[in-house]
């Protein structure tokens, strides 16, 4: 296995530990609906662009990236 691959499993890894303690569930859990799986990602998504406009201004990066 690459490197990369195993420091993205190792991340995964340590990322559901994080969550079950924090949240006290996994993602086995069976309490949702598909609708509300889709807000959660929708929501994770949506901070994900945050972060990336963050790293844009940071570092300013014209729009396009060139």
């Amino acid at each position: 296995m690459d490197s990369i691959v195993k420091s993205v499993i190792e991340q995964f890894t340590e990322r559901a530990k994080f969550g079950k303690e924090k949240y006290g569930v996994d993602l086995d859990r069976e309490d949702l609906v598909f609708g509300e799986w889709v807000t959660h990602m929708k929501e994770e998504l949506m901070d994900a662009i945050l972060y990336l406009e963050k790293l844009e201004k940071l570092y300013k990066i014209p729009k396009g990236g060139k």
